[in-house]
């Protein structure tokens, strides 16, 4: 199985200094405004969204094909909430929108089907102390 890697390095004092995050296929420039304020640049917490959206696009496609379902098209849309509510900065909540094109399935079996991939996508359950919201449609 395949062993994934990532280096960070961080230059500076917090709030002037800056960081990239490498990934085998790019550099990625973050500092405190891209963390905290909205600057430009990216976060460790939107690496944890992309990889919440990819996994469980993946992961839907799979569960609707094991279920006779061939899907022409998973979109998943996650947004991680960072913020200090518990007196520590934590993601405790990440909302994954997903939309789906899923010929001959309804929406009662699509909802049990994708409710279902919430807790099998491998990278939910690396976070499991994350509540992940699901919202699933068809498109």
């Amino acid at each position: 199985m395949r062993n994934s890697t990532a280096t960070a390095e961080w230059n500076g004092i917090l709030k002037s200094g800056k960081g990239e995050m490498t990934l085998s296929t790019g550099k990625l420039p973050f500092s405190f405004s891209s963390r905290m304020e909205g600057g430009q640049g990216s976060s460790p917490e939107e690496l944890l969204a992309g990889a919440l959206a990819g996994c469980y696009s993946m992961a839907l496609s799979a569960d609707l094909e094991k279920a006779g379902f061939a899907p022409e098209q998973v979109r998943s849309n996650a947004k991680a909430h960072f913020d200090n509510a518990s007196g520590k900065w934590t993601v405790e909540t990440i909302d994954l929108d997903v939309q789906a094109k899923v010929p001959g399935i309804d929406d009662t079996k699509f909802q049990e089907i994708a409710n279902g991939t919430k807790s099998a996508c491998p990278v939910s359950r690396a976070l499991a102390g994350v509540k992940i919201n699901v919202n699933a449609k068809l498109a």
